[in-house]
Formats: structure tokens, C-alpha cells, sequence
């Protein structure tokens, strides 16, 4: 598993985003909880609940909007 630390523009930790073997992603903010994930097999990102928000990988996104 690789996990990718996301930072603001002044240095601080937002948020993390976790990628599988598969290439599945989860995304999680500084506090550790879920906010969505991306699956590859569907290529759909998805928020917490598993309503999907877009086709294809919007991860990053999912950071903004918290």
C-alpha cells in the first residue's frame, strides 16, 4: 500500500490518500477518517456514504470539499 500525504499551501497536513495494489484509493482527511474512495474495476469516485460524485479518479477533490 502507498500512502501519499497531502499538504495545503502552508505546509499543514489535510489529508491522506491510500492506493492499493489494484490501483483502488482511499481518501482520508488529517483526522483519519474516510472521506470517499476511488475504485479502478468501476472507475467511479465515490464519498463516504457510496454515492458516486464522478467517473473516473476525483480523489484529490474530495480533500477540497472538506
Amino acid at each position: 500500500m502507498k500512502t501519499e500525504t497531502i499538504r495545503n499551501f502552508a505546509g499543514a497536513i489535510i489529508g491522506r490518500i491510500e492506493t492499493d495494489d489494484r490501483g483502488n484509493k482511499t481518501v482520508r482527511n488529517f483526522y483519519g477518517t474516510i472521506l470517499g474512495r476511488y475504485d479502478a474495476v468501476r472507475d467511479v469516485t465515490t464519498e463516504f456514504s457510496g454515492r458516486i460524485i464522478a467517473h473516473g479518479d476525483a480523489s484529490a477533490m474530495l480533500l477540497n470539499n472538506n
